[in-house]
């Protein structure tokens, strides 16, 4: 007997194969859901709020502890970062990666763009912020002139660096005297709007400079990379991105799904217009 012939026996072989091909993915979010982290409610990563506004209103203390309102700094494309100075994972070569990009982008810091470094240790002071900038301006001054006013690096208390994180998407988790937190730059329009995110500890200076330019002008896209999160994780405890072989197969399985059913609708319909 011929399935497709009858719309009914049709429809139940539909159902029993997307019952059949979809159960690992529900078994897998079960698996997900398991609290083997008690502290997993606090997502560890970015959340990309492209389009949207900074907390410009927060305010930091400068390297030479004076207060400084963020919206005084940011009037022209700014490249956003986050840090710890004592961190003994991913801050330090994404610091370095950073400094690397910007010797090679052919844009003019001061005119062209700006530079911000946020401590996210609420406990760090403007002298470590200080001694911190004078290592990686030492290395960027190396290849190409860069005022010291455009790169600056800022620390604060935990209310205001909370606001501003929050505000751009940047989810970071303290453990004792470490924090697991994403490696990952972020471009603002000279408005404080968000307009890229570039990920990672090394960057392309072509994708930088596109990104500034594009802030210059007031424009927001996505970010290519974002296709990438989807395959990837961010392991805290590794300090490090991982294949998340979990997603990438339930979303095989779930379009493999789809794609029977639809298959099955159009061939049923295909048989029933023969008769």
């Amino acid at each position: 007997m011929n399935p497709f012939k009858h719309p009914l026996l049709s429809l139940w072989v539909a159902r029993l194969s997307i019952g059949g091909l979809l159960w690992p993915v529900v078994l897998a979010g079960v698996l997900n859901a398991s609290p083997r982290n008690p502290s997993a409610e606090q997502p560890v990563g970015i959340d990309e709020h492209l389009g949207q506004q900074a907390d410009l209103e927060t305010v930091f203390a400068d390297e030479q502890g004076n207060p400084v309102r963020l919206a005084d700094l940011v009037d022209r494309p700014t490249v956003l970062s986050f840090a710890y100075f004592h961190c003994p994972g991913i801050c330090t070569p994404l610091l370095a990666g950073l400094t690397d990009v910007l010797g090679k982008v052919d844009l003019e810091p001061g005119k062209d763009f700006r530079v911000i470094t946020v401590s996210i240790n609420k406990d760090e002071t403007p002298q470590e912020a200080r001694e911190k900038k004078r290592n990686f301006m030492k290395g960027l001054r190396m290849v190409r002139a860069f005022p010291d006013e455009q790169w600056r690096w800022l620390t604060g208390d935990s209310l205001n660096i909370a606001r501003l994180t929050e505000s751009v998407g940047y989810g970071f988790l303290r453990r004792g005297d470490d924090f697991a937190h994403p490696a990952a730059v972020i471009v603002l329009t000279r408005e404080g709007k968000i307009a890229r995110y570039l990920y990672g500890t090394e960057f392309n200076h072509f994708d930088l400079k596109m990104a500034l330019l594009e802030a210059s002008r007031g424009r927001t896209g996505p970010s290519i990379a974002k296709v990438l999160r989807f395959c990837f994780s961010y392991d805290p405890k590794g300090r490090k991105y991982v294949f998340n072989l979990t997603k990438v197969v339930g979303a095989v399985i779930l379009l493999s799904a789809l794609t029977y059913v639809v298959f099955l609708s159009w061939y049923a319909k295909k048989k029933r217009s023969q008769v």
